[in-house]
């Protein structure tokens, strides 16, 4: 009778971790989705930046397709996980942090500072969980 609990314990607790793995496992793909989601919307607000800090028409446009573009091989050539040129993992925080928040700097300098915070706030929080997680 004993050994019976002690056998219905243990498969409940197992399917309470197992529980917790399919949740943590969940949560760490939300985490990777909203990475690439903050990757994109930074390109956006590169883009939506340049055109609002452009004093002509033509810089308007030149900025607004140029500096996401810049970000983007920048960001493909020496940050992306697949990136062509491996960097010291010292200036590989570095340079994340200059991709990554300089958006929501963009984004209080412009006047959309409720925006730029939100950002922020996600784009460090996301790079938490993603060390904590190893991802």
């Amino acid at each position: 009778m004993k050994e019976d609990k002690r056998i219905y314990l243990i498969e409940q607790w197992s399917n309470k971790c197992q529980e917790v793995i399919y949740i943590l496992v969940g949560l760490q793909t939300i985490n990777i989705m909203l990475r690439f989601l903050l990757e994109l919307f930074g390109l956006a607000i590169y883009g939506y930046a340049g055109y609002k800090l452009g004093a002509t028409p033509m810089m308007k446009i030149g900025l607004s397709i140029g500096l996401p573009f810049s970000v983007a091989v920048i960001w493909g050539l020496f940050g992306s996980p697949q990136a062509a040129v491996q960097v010291p993992a010292s200036l590989h925080a570095v340079l994340e942090g200059i991709i990554f928040l300089t958006p929501a700097v963009l984004l209080l300098f412009i006047g959309k500072g409720v925006l730029g915070w939100g950002y922020g706030l996600l784009v460090v929080v996301n790079r938490i969980f993603i060390s904590v997680w190893e991802q």
